[in-house]
């Protein structure tokens, strides 16, 4: 009789290697198999679970196998119901699934019942998003931008999520001034009513984990329903969730982790890789098997970026290999500009004979902004991959059409409201509120300096505005939106309120550059925010139609789980891919390697990176990452063999971090000699030797090794 590995090879042509053949058969006690990209983790996990109704007599029902999104969820039921036809259906479900059901019995338990207010929309309740909206502007003075209710919702998800006590919520980043008094107020209004609670999809979560901690019947209720526990996309998972698993396998153990530690990508909304990596101090007696085979990619890829992930030092050591053959080489290239970028990677999709097997992805979602209009101009269909793509209604946007709109009738004191605040004039609450009680219509401007007491630096803008807005009404709108920036002060508005918000400046930013590159074409600003208007029902078709040829436009975080063909990277330059604030973090730095190695093994078989070397006549630096992954291509090459038996061995106190560098820091230059650091910039540093001074990039600096400690450095002189 065949075996259960021989007869799935029959009837599905599923042939499973050793270690899959492990995993599969490896169901007693705690299991972490660790997951490379493209190893084939949910045809395991499938197998398994039809391995133990089949082979280990386990009844389906007792079951249950938890993933961390409806779409995950039901992949794996389709996947089960297809190699399993015959076998009752296995208790597939998410994380908040399972915490509904808990929560849902614990409340009702003691007389409570509850409403959400997340999701789709009641009338018993207000939802999560207004009330937020409502403290936010209570608190800051001022309504509550996309962008601005969206990190308060992180935040409040965060902490629970963290298990974060109220008392230690000051200590974490805060979205605004007053997110911990925003927290509270948003807290205290939805247990307002102790016999009927307005509950959110992370109360679920926090509930849950209570009752099964508190209540001696619920966790025995719930404990007693399962006999064999698996989880995937464990590397995603928060702490409040893995211990709502621990709870429900505390009776058998019987608990299969499926997780990759080096695809953990979201540590910014709570995700836990500590639980993975100290798996065996939570079960001492857990075995570990890594799958480390890639299925996906070509040879040329694989061995790349199993090289490229090792740079990273908080992981389980693992080697990543394929049986498939080489086929392309990663290729690296450097364009001029951000238009020279966009132009390549278009010419590149129009020379495939399929665009669906391709994907653009980024790390930004305004980075889709212009291949989405050059997309759709060449007449490419494409498809947007869960990209969150506020970008038509963000505020900066808003308020750049508002200016316009303003320009058309300087009466119109409903729109000069919307944007009076940024104006660089300063206004007060007090000078607007008296500027709202004017009965007298007429232009803005003049009512303002008639009706409201100003300063004399405010009398005199808007003296010039005056002016501006004349200049505005003949000028082309790229022109106007540099009018609006640089001449009303608009990015000195932006500057102000990214230091007191929190914004990232660069990404504002951008999205003005944005928009004048959408702007160049056009003559007028009704053609100008038309097309505005046709790009943001072309994105949000794109998302709910996918064209069988469409090229897939997508973040690195939503490309994970994804293949193509052919992939291009974009945008990979310091301050995006890592951020700025990446590489002043070792952890962060770590996490944004492994978002660019999710990226990297998306590719079967062509993978390029892409950067350019400058943006509005700024220059940019490449991406740390493309250097690495250069100097491993350089590594593997032959050339590179001869190179490197005549390198000199390399200091042990190089510099090779960002964060080593400190104003006044002593140092030795490999062709300077010594000096210190006088300062440090953005993406460069100013370097004192003797008389002379010298402005240098970091990055290269970094990559090469040019830098040692100079305490260090003399000692090896001293040596030798």
């Amino acid at each position: 009789m065949p075996t259960f590995f021989e007869r799935q090879a029959i009837s599905h042509n599923v042939h499973l290697n050793k270690v899959q053949q492990k995993a599969v058969c490896q169901t007693e006690g705690p299991l972490l198999l660790l997951a490379c990209p493209g190893s084939g983790k949910t045809t395991t996990l499938i197998m398994r679970i039809g391995y133990l109704i089949e082979e280990k007599g386990v009844e389906p029902r007792r079951i249950k196998a938890i993933t961390f999104s409806r779409a995950s969820a039901q992949d794996m039921k389709s996947r089960f119901e297809q190699f399993f036809p015959s076998l009752n259906q296995v208790a597939f479900s998410t994380i908040h699934s399972l915490a509904f059901s808990i929560t849902s019995r614990f409340l009702k338990s003691q007389g409570i019942s509850f409403t959400l207010i997340e999701g789709t929309p009641t009338n018993n309740a207000p939802m999560k998003s207004q009330i937020l909206k409502d403290l936010y502007k209570q608190a800051l003075k001022e309504d509550c931008t996309d962008d601005q209710l969206q990190e308060m919702i992180q935040f409040i998800s965060f902490i629970k999520n963290k298990m974060i006590p109220e008392a230690r919520w000051k200590d974490e980043a805060l979205p605004n001034p007053e997110a911990v008094k925003i927290a509270i107020q948003y807290e205290a209004i939805k247990t307002q009513n102790p016999s009927h609670l307005w509950l959110d999809f992370d109360d679920l979560l926090v509930i849950a984990y209570e009752a099964l901690s508190t209540d001696r019947h619920i966790m025995e209720s719930f404990s007693k329903l399962y006999d064999y526990v698996l989880t995937d996309e464990s590397q995603d998972t928060s702490r409040v969730q893995h211990a709502i698993v621990e709870k429900l396998v505390e009776g058998h153990r019987n608990l299969c982790v499926v997780a990759d530690d080096d695809q953990t990508i979201y540590s910014w909304r709570a995700a836990d890789p500590s639980y993975l990596l100290n798996f065996k101090e939570t079960y001492p007696d857990a075995k570990i098997l890594k799958m480390e085979q890639n299925y996906r990619s070509s040879a040329n890829i694989v061995s790349v970026a199993n090289q490229f992930i090792k740079r990273n030092t908080i992981r389980y050591k693992k080697e990543m290999f394929t049986k498939n053959s080489p086929v392309l080489d990663i290729e690296l290239k450097r364009l001029h500009d951000d238009q020279a970028q966009m132009r390549y990677v278009i010419y590149g999709l129009l020379d495939l004979k399929e665009t669906s097997s391709a994907a653009i992805l980024f790390r930004n979602n305004a980075s889709a902004i212009l291949y989405i209009s050059e997309l759709e101009r060449r007449g490419i269909p494409f498809y947007m991959k869960d990209v969150d793509q506020r970008f038509f209604s963000h505020w900066v946007v808003d308020d750049i059409l508002n200016f316009m709109r303003l320009s058309f009738n300087l009466e119109r004191k409903d729109i000069f409201l919307k944007i009076a605040r940024k104006f660089n004039l300063y206004l007060s609450n007090d000078q607007i509120r008296k500027f709202e009680r004017i009965e007298e219509a007429g232009n803005v401007f003049q009512l303002l300096s008639r009706h409201v007491p100003l300063k004399d630096y405010q009398i005199k803008s808007l003296q010039s505005y005056a002016t501006i807005y004349e200049q505005m009404k003949e000028s082309r709108p790229k022109s106007v939106i540099r009018l609006i920036r640089e001449k009303l002060g608009y990015e000195q508005v932006l500057q102000n309120r990214a230091e007191k918000f929190g914004f990232r400046i660069e990404v504002l930013l951008d999205m003005i550059r944005t928009l004048e590159q959408i702007a160049e074409p056009f003559t007028t600003m009704e053609a100008f925010a038309k097309r505005l208007k046709e790009l943001d029902e072309l994105t949000q078709k794109a998302k709910k139609i996918k064209d069988p040829n469409a090229v897939t436009l997508s973040t690195f975080h939503s490309a994970k789980g994804l293949e193509f063909d052919h992939v291009y990277m974009i945008d990979c330059h310091n301050g995006t891919i890592p951020s700025d604030e990446d590489q002043r973090d070792t952890e962060k730095l770590e996490e944004a390697r492994r978002l660019f190695y999710v990226g990297m093994t998306r590719a079967r078989q062509h993978l390029e990176l892409l950067t350019y070397a400058e943006k509005d006549g700024k220059e940019k630096v490449e991406s740390r990452f493309i250097s690495e992954v250069r100097s491993i291509l350089l590594k593997n090459s032959k050339q590179s063999e001869a190179v490197t038996k005549q390198v000199d061995p390399e200091n042990p106190n190089t510099i090779r971090e960002i964060r080593e560098m400190t104003v006044g820091l002593k140092i030795v230059h490999k062709k300077f000699g010594e000096g210190h650091i006088v300062q440090l910039k953005s993406d460069r540093i100013i370097l004192q030797f003797g008389e002379t001074q010298k402005e240098l990039v970091i990055q290269m600096i970094l990559d090469k090794g040019l830098l040692a400690k100079d305490s260090a450095v003399q000692k090896d002189l001293i040596v030798k």
